[in-house]
């Protein structure tokens, strides 16, 4: 890692508005890389580190994933991101080239479908407000 882009965990919690606890639980738990760290030195983080710890934050708060549901969200964006690499990078023929965007649109499709699910949650908390809602404002009227 070059020196210029390398972070230390403080200075991504404040980039990305997070705490360094947060950092270092979704470590523990597998959600992202330790981290690169030389004998004796701080651990510092590159921009793809930062990248995937703002997707990861940003998944969660947005569609209130647990955490394996965020850990399998960004595993497909990996998987999506490796395929694109090889895409641009490797030039495979054309049979390549047709498995890449399959197993694509299989890592898409099970992203969607998670987030999908979160919306009809949403859509029915949503309906049971409403008439929860609708009800309170009866009961107003009768009064």
């Amino acid at each position: 890692m070059s020196t210029a882009t390398a972070l230390r965990i403080g200075e991504v919690a404040e980039r990305l508005g997070t705490t360094t606890r947060t950092i270092r639980y979704y470590e523990e738990i597998g959600l992202l890389g330790g981290g690169e760290r030389e004998a004796g030195r701080h651990r510092t983080y590159d921009e793809s580190d930062v990248e995937r710890l703002s997707d990861a934050l940003r998944f969660k708060q947005l569609l209130g994933l647990s955490l394996d549901e965020l850990k399998a969200l960004l595993e497909a964006e990996e998987a999506r991101a490796a395929l694109r690499t090889e895409w641009r990078e490797h030039n495979p023929d054309e049979s390549r080239r047709r498995e890449i965007l399959e197993q694509a649109l299989g890592h898409i499709d099970r992203q969607l479908e998670l987030v999908r699910r979160r919306r009809r949650d949403i859509d029915a908390l949503e309906g049971q407000l409403a008439d929860k809602r609708a009800t309170v404002r009866k009961k107003l009227r009768e009064l």
